[in-house]
């Protein structure tokens, strides 16, 4: 797919995240001078055709006063991966959610589970709550709290404003 300069334009004002507004495509259309609805579609097209492979949300939990995380990992039946994921998924308190290949004989996990709390302690009442809805108390699990952050950020798109500017 080739990029016009519109499209351009729209990486490089995504880049950095969308404006926390009740109408976050309106800001960005009226910055980069496209209508509302246009900046929608190019999203979806960019998405769809996967110049854009992922459009999400990067949560801050330590600034929303989340002090605590941890990956919980489980080693389910293949069989049942797709029923618990879909459980997990719709706990408010669950982030990600994914499948990941067993890496036998050290790791045989394969399904695995953000989780953020207030303190420690919560996220474990969490992760008891989560395998009780999924109906996963049985199953082998690891739980793996972070120690440290890491740099959080969106993916970065080599359009320099001064290649944008010489396309004019």
């Amino acid at each position: 797919m080739g990029l016009t300069k519109q499209d351009k334009r729209l990486l490089q004002e995504i880049a950095e995240g969308l404006p926390l507004t009740p109408r976050p495509y309106a800001a960005i259309a009226a910055r980069i001078g496209l209508a509302e609805d246009d900046v929608i579609q190019r999203i979806e097209k960019l998405t769809a055709t996967g110049v854009v492979s992922r459009f999400g949300v990067i949560v801050r939990h330590r600034e929303l006063g989340y002090r605590a995380n941890a990956m919980v990992v489980w080693d389910l039946p293949e069989g049942r991966i797709d029923d618990t994921a879909a459980a997990l998924v719709r706990l408010p308190f669950v982030t990600l959610c994914y499948q990941r290949p067993r890496r036998l004989p050290q790791w045989p996990y394969n399904l695995f589970c953000m989780i953020h709390g207030r303190s420690r302690e919560r996220v474990e009442e969490l992760i008891a709550d989560a395998c009780s809805a999924a109906g996963i108390e049985d199953r082998p699990l690891a739980v793996l709290f972070s120690r440290r952050r890491f740099k959080q950020r969106g993916a970065r798109f080599d359009v320099p404003a001064a290649k944008l500017e010489a396309a004019e």
